[in-house]
């Protein structure tokens, strides 16, 4: 009995140890906020027309962007050299992401934008697919 009384105080012991000793976790530490999000930020209002004007390695061009914005998600269109198409994404504090498929001469292409956004200026990177990437600015258009 002395033995197994003994084996407990050990344990019970290490137990208290760890604990003592476990760094705390917050809930800050358990998630992690996407770059350019700062928590408890609403997210910026994009709604509206944009003008963009998009560099890549293959060229330029100024597509047209019109978002509908519901609370941090946001639906679209875009229109420009790659035609008409129909966007979706999501805005987190001044982080905006948003894609649309489109064609070219029969190769689809998931085109995505991601960037950061402020009252009225945008700016950010642009994935064509496995074509190429480019940046890309915009502003809003009064």
């Amino acid at each position: 009995m002395t033995s197994t009384l003994l084996g407990s105080r050990k344990c019970l012991t290490a137990l208290v140890c760890v604990l003592a000793f476990a760094a705390p976790v917050s809930p800050q530490d358990a998630t992690t906020t996407p770059p350019g999000f700062q928590a408890g930020e609403a997210p910026v209002d994009v709604s509206g027309t944009w003008l963009f004007q998009v560099e890549t390695g293959a060229g330029s061009g100024t597509p047209t962007m019109t978002f509908k914005q519901d609370g941090g998600k946001l639906s679209g269109q875009y229109s420009g050299a790659l035609g008409e198409a129909t966007l979706t994404g999501t805005v987190k504090g001044n982080a905006v992401e948003f894609s649309f498929d489109a064609s070219i001469q029969g190769t689809n292409l998931h085109v995505v934008y991601s960037g950061t956004a402020e009252k009225d200026s945008m700016k950010g990177k642009v994935t064509l697919g496995d074509v190429g990437e480019g940046t890309f600015t915009a502003k809003k258009k009064t």
